[in-house]
């Protein structure tokens, strides 16, 4: 990952997180403040990134919010038997990290501060990469794989986010 001092991201401290906890309540999670200077903790990446164990996704004021909403992301598309052992790695396949990906921009739309279009500025700040070269090329022209996989185990709808897109559902 990029070193956050050289990215200008929103940070969840700069957001309505009544908004965001409610949405990640709706995913089956509980958030956990961890208090300024002390460590997250099931961070995978390192401070500030969001930290993941079980169903509880740990946080503080300068985590990034597409971390945040990254591994919930990794929360909603797993099932049971991996959310058991769940605890710091995410794991998954390829095409599991690209509907995640997918997943924290549509998520993002949820929450009137954030929305997709800075989710995705804010992925391409951090060093996501895309084959397209940008995350809003991906999301819009390469990542049919992704949104199918979402739709395919009921994670987002076909009709809803199709329409949004301009498509057809199908």
């Amino acid at each position: 990952m990029s070193d956050p001092t050289e990215n200008d991201v929103l940070r969840c401290g700069q957001i309505n997180m009544a908004h965001f906890e409610r949405l990640i309540e709706g995913l089956g999670m509980t958030v956990v403040w961890v208090d300024e200077g002390e460590a997250i903790p099931g961070t995978h990446w390192g401070e500030p990134e969001a930290g993941l164990i079980g169903d509880r996704l740990y946080l503080r004021g300068d985590t990034p919010v597409h971390s945040a909403l990254h591994e919930a992301g990794h929360f909603a598309c797993m099932d049971a038997s991996r959310r058991e052992r769940l605890h710091t790695d995410a794991g998954g396949t390829a095409i599991e990290e690209c509907a995640v990906c997918y997943l924290q921009i549509v998520l993002a739309q949820e929450l009137p501060d954030v929305g997709s279009a800075r989710m995705q500025h804010d992925m391409d700040r951090w060093g996501y990469t895309f084959r397209l070269g940008s995350a809003r090329e991906w999301f819009e022209h390469d990542a049919e794989d992704a949104r199918a996989y979402l739709v395919e185990r009921n994670i987002i709808g076909a009709m809803r986010w199709a329409a949004e897109r301009g498509g057809s559902g199908s």
